[in-house]
């Protein structure tokens, strides 16, 4: 890989920041992206939900879903091969675009991120009464939240190598909690037929079933994402140019595989599945395991859930500080300067503080409007599908002017078709995602995704235009292009060998 297309360089940074070290393999990556993923977190929050809306059949969006999400994934994995940087969307959108099309992608990811960070603890909470046997009041709810929040942090502050060695465990507990779960329930505990699949048990009345199975979207749609994790560390990670499209590839056949099959465990073994579908069991997990392996069985599992749900923030946590720390690296934000210093371990510790500082403050607007959850995470999952389509599009825009990606992987001509389709299935996605609510609910209610959206790109927009950020920024923008021209003709010269440590060099 040759220098100009693996590392930022001087020339990508308005601030000398220091260096990141790579000490992350594809396991590691793969565990960062697959515990933001989080299978287990995921369908324990979500698929109460899809059980509610659209009974069983609920389960076909995580197929479809993962298929779409996987194309995203291999145009991903094309630029990161190409562009290596720590940050993932903003660099990406940056050297495929511009400077202003990238601040609004990473203004819009970051906003999501937050969002998904505080969503993913408040629902981690419930886990923590049951193991502890009690039911938390908001209050506790609040504390224990933040509690989550700063473990992550800690945990994120002790450095790469850490980050690794957390996530892996992470990772271990995602596939013991879904995978292991999941098979027992459907080998020993199966009380239903695979029939069941296919027959909605009522679920959405006299409405055609249609609208009430693209309501239930949220239980795929909030679980496949998580793979553009593995790019936003790519400065700390050997051999980035190959070993993270691999990674991003294979954290969404992972997710598919395990979510899939705890998912399938779990409403097999259901022992009252019509009472689930009709909203009258409050914790429909909670409440299987109960039934099948017991109050022991159900700690071990509440355990099992509980690591998964720090691990995963701690990987949320993660990427918004790398997103961070390259925006600063770029003097696109206030602070710019001590949010893009990184320490003696390579490890951005202003940007961390910020990325716990950001969802603790969020976690107070929840405490006040706690109904508010189920409409902040559709905001935040829509937000995402938002700025990863903004990157999807710049790719496809650089393709139509000429773009080979000039990484060492790639599609090759397969990449353009590629392309369109990912773009194609995040529009539908997005489509999907802001649909109005119920008929019955007030105005703002119905339409909470919409105006969570405008809220986010009109502030965005407005920053911009009054801020003018990118002006002192000195780093290359919609250079894709020639970037790839040149590498091609520099692998054709004089091959190099990876680094361990990130070049600053270009």
């Amino acid at each position: 890989m040759t220098p100009s297309t693996s590392s930022p360089g001087a020339s990508e940074r308005a601030f000398d920041s220091g260096q990141f070290t790579r000490s992350m393999g594809v396991v590691e990556t793969l565990s960062l992206g697959f515990t933001y993923l989080s299978p287990l977190g995921a369908v324990a929050a979500l698929m109460p939900l899809g059980l509610t809306t659209a009974g069983p059949p609920s389960i076909w969006w995580l197929p479809i879903v993962a298929a779409g999400q996987l194309l995203v994934a291999l145009v991903f994995g094309e630029i990161v091969s190409q562009f290596p940087i720590t940050g993932g969307i903003y660099p990406w959108a940056r050297r495929l675009w511009g400077p202003r099309y990238a601040w609004l992608a990473a203004w819009i990811y970051l906003c999501a991120l937050i969002v998904t960070i505080t969503a993913l603890v408040h629902y981690a909470v419930p886990f923590v009464g049951s193991l502890f046997g009690f039911t938390p009041t908001p209050v506790q709810t609040f504390l224990i939240a933040v509690g989550l929040l700063l473990l992550a942090m800690v945990f994120n502050l002790s450095g790469t190598r850490t980050l690794g060695t957390v996530v892996r465990i992470g990772f271990y507990a995602e596939i013991v909690g879904v995978v292991f779960c999941g098979l027992y329930l459907l080998i020993f505990e199966r009380r239903n037929s695979f029939g069941v699949f296919f027959d909605a048990m009522g679920a959405g009345g006299d409405a055609p079933y249609y609208e009430t199975f693209l309501l239930a979207a949220l239980t795929g749609l909030f679980l496949f994402y998580g793979f553009e994790a593995c790019g936003d560390v790519a400065e700390e990670v050997k051999n980035p140019g190959r070993a993270i499209p691999k990674a991003m590839i294979l954290t969404v056949v992972t997710g598919l595989f395990s979510a899939g099959l705890a998912f399938i465990g779990f409403i097999l073994a259901a022992p009252s599945l019509p009472a689930i579908v009709n909203g009258e069991v409050a914790d429909p997990v909670s409440a299987i395991l109960r039934d099948t392996v017991g109050p022991v069985g159900t700690k071990i599992f509440l355990v099992v859930a509980l690591t998964a749900f720090i691990s995963c923030a701690l990987s949320l946590e993660a990427a918004l500080s790398r997103l961070v720390f390259a925006f600063a690296r770029d003097g696109m934000l206030p602070g710019s300067r001590k949010l893009s210093t990184l320490t003696g371990q390579g490890s951005p510790r202003a940007a961390m503080v910020v990325s716990c500082a950001a969802p603790t403050v969020l976690c107070v607007w929840v405490l006040a409007q706690p109904d508010s959850l189920p409409r902040v995470t559709a905001f935040a999952v829509c937000g995402i599908y938002l700025c990863f389509q903004m990157v999807v599009l710049a790719a496809l825009r650089m393709r139509l002017k000429g773009w080979r990606p000039g990484g060492p992987w790639s599609l090759g001509r397969a990449g353009l078709t590629v392309n369109i389709a990912a773009l194609l299935f995040g529009v539908s996605a997005m489509l999907v995602l802001i649909r109005p609510g119920d008929a019955s609910l007030a105005f703002v209610d119905r339409w909470s995704v919409l105006i969570g959206l405008g809220v986010v790109l009109v502030s965005g927009a407005l920053y911009m235009a009054m801020a003018r950020p990118w002006r002192g920024s000195t780093a290359p923008s919609g250079d894709a292009l020639e970037v790839a021209e040149r590498g091609d003709a520099a692998r054709n010269s004089v091959p190099t060998a990876p680094t361990e440590t990130a070049s600053v060099d270009s």
